[in-house]
């Protein structure tokens, strides 16, 4: 388990909103992963860098649950948890609020590494470990 916590702000745009001003649903998978990207990076490592050592990161399971909605214009964040990383697993949690502090939604995600080669899982790198290692909680 870790106690890393990365927050990332993201303003609804016109164009992800419905005729009422509400946020389309499809696009919070979106803003999780912006929320994910950054917190990766806001470790030190990018996404882009691990592809160039030959790892993806595939979503291999994701589940929402909507509160509240968000609307045209509403800056919202993004608040990631990385939770777990369990082999080749790494296990994320979310929460998508308002800039009035209202909840609108939570999330999970479960992720894979595998090699960008055969698509086949692999461990948790070495260097990636090496910078969540300092959030690992105490067992």
């Amino acid at each position: 388990m870790y106690s890393y916590v990365h927050n990332t702000e993201i303003r609804v745009r016109y164009g992800e909103t419905d005729q009422m001003g509400y946020c389309y649903y499809g696009f919070y998978a979106q803003y999780f992963e912006v929320g994910r990207v950054e917190a990766i990076r806001n470790l030190g490592m990018s996404y882009k860098s691990l592809e160039d050592e030959g790892i993806m990161l595939p979503v291999a399971d994701f589940s929402v649950k909507y509160i509240s909605p968000a609307y045209y214009d509403d800056l919202l964040t993004i608040k990631t948890h990385i939770k777990e990383i369990n082999g080749a697993r790494i296990y994320f949690e979310y929460e998508l609020s308002n800039d009035k502090g209202k909840l609108i939604a939570k999330a999970t995600t479960t992720l894979v590494f595998v090699t960008k080669a055969t698509m086949r899982p692999i461990q948790a790198p070495l260097n990636f470990l090496g910078l969540i290692q300092p959030f690992e909680d105490a067992k």
